[in-house]
């Protein structure tokens, strides 16, 4: 399997556990010490401010979030994804530029995540 295949499936645990309203779901997806700069508010640092912005979010969450890589690369440990999501209407569009350490186990998980949005009403 690729860097890019691993990543987007875990983009695809993201968003099963971010439709099924599960803010430790979304948040197991980062390390300890990641943070996730969004333009909804001031950065999240660390795994329980990420759960907890979650926890927030996933209450308007609903069936149609979606998440697809558009781009992503490895070096060493590190990766990155560019990836395109969507909330519906109600929520917005955006994208996501995130970077992902590996872990002692082999697998992936996001160190830096930062979401921009493309919607240009509001």
């Amino acid at each position: 399997m690729s860097t890019r295949d691993d990543l987007q499936e875990l983009w695809d645990l993201y968003v099963a556990a971010y439709r099924s309203r599960n803010a430790s779901g979304c948040a197991a997806i980062f390390t300890e010490n990641a943070e996730m700069h969004s333009p909804d508010g001031p950065p999240a640092r660390g795994r329980a401010a990420i759960e907890a912005l979650h926890e927030i979010w996933v209450q308007h969450a609903g069936p149609n979030k979606t998440l697809q890589v558009i781009e992503a690369g490895s070096s060493g440990n590190l990766a990155w994804t560019l990836a395109g999501y969507s909330e519906g209407e109600a929520v917005g569009n955006g994208t996501s530029l995130s970077v992902f350490e590996r872990q002692a186990g082999g697998g992936w998980l996001i160190r830096m995540c930062s979401l921009n949005s493309t919607d240009t009403t509001g």
